[in-house]
């Protein structure tokens, strides 16, 4: 695969969905995103993810930049939203559908078995329909800065997968390729839970003609009971009454030893002493580790 040149200034990227609160694991991708870009003198960026009305909260992106705002993670440039985007990804959709790279899909999970949909299926439905990304036949090897290389068989482990929903609204995988390259991101770091999506996001920058960032995925903190922090499984919101406790926390999380001295002082001075000292590669090969008790639900 193709990355960018290391000799582009870096550009790095957060972009949470807006379905609730950050909760502790939202805050770990944040800080190390951020750390990474601004020990590499870099630009860092926050573009909301927001392609799903029906799962989102409307106050969750102002509550989002809040909170990240009161955590001293300060963007660079405009914040970039998802849902204002969708001639771009039209013009992506179109450019692949030329290419012969896409083609429309009315097979519903249930017919297709929870077995890979691999090959075009002929359909003469014009609603209703799906517009899927032809997968490629071979193998694709995926290189990680933190994890191991990830292999995949294309056909087998990948599949044609969905880049435009039968409502109508646009994948996560179509957006993220096309937002990354037109945003010039270079390097993308963000939790392993997301490390199967850099596979269909790197094939659809290769259809597409874009460089593919540099990828690293930082572990995923669990709950007592293995499952990860997530608002699905009900994490518990991060709240703003104290920050400088759970940013030093998140720091130790991340394995950056952050001085005992430093716990309770103010966010400037942990973020001054955190951008200098930032070291992911303690994160090699990590893929989760408990949560502090904090941040933990209550069995």
């Amino acid at each position: 695969m193709t990355l960018s040149s290391n000799s582009k200034r870096y550009r790095g990227r957060f972009a949470p969905s807006p379905t609730g609160p950050l909760h502790f694991g939202s805050l770990l991708a944040a800080l190390a995103s951020y750390l990474d870009a601004r020990a590499h003198h870099g630009t860092w960026l926050v573009r909301i993810d927001d392609l799903d009305p029906a799962r989102e909260d409307p106050t969750a992106a102002a509550s989002i930049l809040h909170t990240l705002d009161c955590y001293g993670l300060h963007w660079d440039e405009d914040i970039r939203y998802q849902s204002t985007r969708s001639d771009a990804y039209k013009a992506a959709l179109q450019q692949l559908i030329q290419q012969q790279r896409a083609f429309p899909c009315a097979c519903s999970r249930k017919q297709l078995g929870n077995q890979v949909h691999h090959g075009i299926c002929s359909t003469l439905q014009t609603n209703d329909i799906a517009w899927r990304f032809l997968c490629p036949s071979g193998e694709l090897r995926v290189t990680d800065t933190l994890q191991t290389t990830q292999t995949y068989e294309l056909a087998t482990d990948i599949g044609d997968f969905v880049i435009r929903r039968r409502d109508g609204l646009w994948s996560y995988q179509l957006a993220v390729a096309v937002d990354d390259a037109d945003q010039g991101i270079t390097h993308v770091l963000r939790g392993v839970d997301l490390i199967d999506s850099t596979a269909r996001q790197i094939l659809l920058q290769q259809a597409l003609g874009y460089s593919s960032p540099i990828y690293s995925h930082i572990p995923v903190a669990n709950e007592a009971n293995g499952q990860k922090l997530s608002k699905q499984n009900l994490a518990l919101p991060l709240t703003t009454a104290s920050t400088a406790n759970s940013l030093w926390l998140a720091l130790s999380w991340l394995k950056q030893a952050p001085p005992a001295e430093l716990r309770g002082a103010k966010i400037a001075e942990l973020l001054a002493w955190a951008i200098p000292n930032w070291q992911a590669k303690v994160l090699t090969g990590l893929t989760s580790m408990p949560a502090p008790a904090d941040f933990q639900r209550q069995p």
